[in-house]
């Protein structure tokens, strides 16, 4: 088969990392339904009460306005998330605002929440034949004078269509948004968004995105709140805002989060982390530098049920997806267990290594 990909690449990296990406999502629009081939049964996986064909997730920033989600089902993801949206339209930060770091494999953007708002996403995802787990990545506008209930209006607004809600409170792109990982704030935050949850007619699962920048102290707070409310899962982790000292490219000095493979180190060990804090309540999607069935294997060691990929995209196109599977279930037929039953073997050892 064509790999459209390989022959787009070139083009596309002519282009700067935004448009190249508007490129990409309209060519995604403009093809023709496909159907992803068959997943092999040994990659099926159960989490919060959702059944998913395999544990590869597209992660939330890809499709911002939920235009593209079955395009990327069909590529073969086991679940993909839309968004981050916000109950109104809001442009983001200045252009320029994503940066391709290619001799790090990285991406750097402050896109600050662009996107068409909550209005325009439903009436896409409300066409949708609703084949496929699609999640709703949901946030706040920066000129909120109440952010929380701009998180309650993304629950009543995707109630209907949403396969699950993620609480994105960990972006660094807009400004103040991660003070909502504080204790007292998350607290009211959550509580709230479980209550207008509770009241909608269908009930949807609602996961907390955090931030791999928090400290120990802070961890302990945000999981310690998370099981309180009884949520439904975490998701470690979002872009980092700190620059690792092995970074070449001369455009780490971009301020924004950083995502691909520098990332992955430091959200593994969080989430390893959150692992062994949450002791089983519920389950977690490792998300942060995935580029290989290693990769995925490695944060399903640290403690993953599912896990996410996006900038990895950005350098291999979606043919990953299938190596990735591939690689999984060539470890399953050597290693004789189950995926599940590696679920968090390697979150100790990591702990004590951090």
């Amino acid at each position: 088969m064509i790999d459209a990909f390989a022959i787009a690449s070139p083009f596309l990296r002519l282009l700067d990392a935004e448009t190249a990406h508007c490129a990409t999502v309209a060519a995604l629009k403009a093809l023709p339904p496909r159907t992803p081939a068959p997943d092999d049964p040994r990659l099926a996986v159960s989490a919060f009460g959702l059944d998913f064909r395999n544990p590869i997730g597209l992660a939330a920033g890809f499709d911002k306005n939920a235009e593209v989600a079955d395009a990327m089902l069909g590529f073969g993801f086991g679940f993909v998330e839309v968004g981050t949206l916000t109950p109104r339209a809001q442009p983001g930060n200045p252009r320029p605002r994503a940066f391709r770091l290619v001799d790090d494999r990285a991406v750097i953007n402050r896109y600050g929440f662009n996107n068409d708002g909550h209005a325009a996403a439903l009436a896409r995802l409300s066409k949708r034949a609703r084949r496929g787990i699609v999640g709703v990545n949901i946030g706040a506008n920066k000129d909120s004078d109440d952010r929380i209930a701009d998180y309650v209006a993304g629950v009543d607004a995707f109630a209907d269509v949403a396969s699950y809600f993620t609480i994105n409170v960990s972006s660094p792109n807009t400004p103040g948004l991660r003070d909502l990982q504080e204790p007292e704030a998350l607290s009211e935050l959550l509580a709230r968004v479980i209550e207008a949850r509770d009241a909608a007619p269908i009930r949807r699962p609602v996961l907390l995105k955090i931030a791999p920048d928090l400290t120990f102290a802070q961890l302990d707070g945000v999981v310690r709140v998370a099981r309180e409310k009884r949520i439904d899962g975490m998701i470690v982790s979002n872009t980092t805002i700190s620059r690792p000292a092995t970074l070449r490219s001369l455009l780490a000095k971009e301020s924004g989060g950083l995502s691909g493979a520098p990332l992955f180190d430091l959200s593994t060990r969080m989430l390893a982390q959150v692992f062994l804090r949450v002791e089983g309540q519920f389950p977690l999607i490792g998300v942060g530098g995935v580029d290989s069935s290693e990769a995925a294997r490695a944060k399903i060691e640290a403690g993953a049920t599912l896990v996410q990929l996006y900038s990895a995209l950005v350098y291999d196109g979606p043919a990953l997806i299938a190596r990735i599977k591939r690689g999984l279930i060539e470890f399953v037929d050597r290693s004789k267990e189950p995926l599940a039953a590696r679920i968090g073997k390697s979150a100790p050892a990591l702990c004590r290594s951090a």
